[in-house]
């Protein structure tokens, strides 16, 4: 089953959305309170951009304005407020998040569908430099957690943690694929360097070229009769 799809799309949107369902907020406070919780990690925050996201919500009736401040001579602060058809929609939505696998295209997947480009010595020296990256990141995302775990209760770090984890899946996978390409085990190392020896694919990969395209997502080509 599939997830819905929805009038907006923006993951800024459904955290604007699950701050208003604790209490109405202006959109600079909604702002602030995503840096406080260190939401900013895992949802694009642009200042410039919450206002607009705010105006769309109001306009499909997901939030309504709850309160108009006036202080002094200061600008008005309008306050916004989360609707019942808001607070439908982000429960629905949230459901969908996290129990539908969503198809997402990371830059680093696209970087090694293609890396045949480049020969194995320089895909191996580029690996090995993110390899590195990547633990130094981790190391600072595990003293982070340490720190975050003495001040909040692990519901509110959740996500941090599995960003760690995805680190170190990305850093484990990357060392065995470099221990295969160290040791020739690599199926298809041979013609990758004989691509970049020869300028010329081997012979292989373009028979490759007319056989059926492996259905990796399981939809197969709806074009062909059964």
């Amino acid at each position: 089953m599939g997830a819905k799809r929805r009038k907006l799309s923006n993951p800024l949107a459904l955290a604007v959305m699950a701050l208003l369902s604790e209490r109405p907020m202006h959109p600079y406070q909604i702002a602030q309170t995503l840096r406080q919780r260190g939401k900013e990690n895992s949802v694009k925050i642009n200042f410039g951009s919450l206002y607009t996201v705010v105006q769309n919500l109001e306009k499909y009736g997901f939030v309504e304005v709850a309160e108009v401040q006036r202080q002094g001579n200061r600008p008005e602060r309008t306050l916004y407020g989360l609707t019942s058809a808001g607070h439908e929609e982000m429960l629905e939505w949230m459901a969908d998040l996290l129990a539908v696998p969503a198809p997402e295209f990371p830059l680093f997947e696209t970087a090694l569908s293609l890396m045949g480009v480049l020969p194995p010595d320089e895909v191996t020296s580029l690996l090995e430099d993110r390899l590195s990256a990547l633990r130094v990141r981790a190391a600072g995302m595990r003293g982070v957690l340490e720190q975050l775990y003495e001040t909040l209760p692990r519901l509110f770090v959740v996500e941090t943690e599995f960003q760690l984890h995805m680190i170190e899946a990305e850093e484990a996978w990357i060392q065995g694929f470099l221990k295969e390409i160290g040791e020739g085990s690599l199926s298809g190392l041979d013609g990758w360097r004989t691509l970049h020896e020869t300028g010329r694919p081997p012979a292989e990969w373009q028979e490759l070229e007319h056989e059926q395209p492996l259905d990796i997502a399981g939809e197969g080509d709806r074009s062909r009769k059964p």
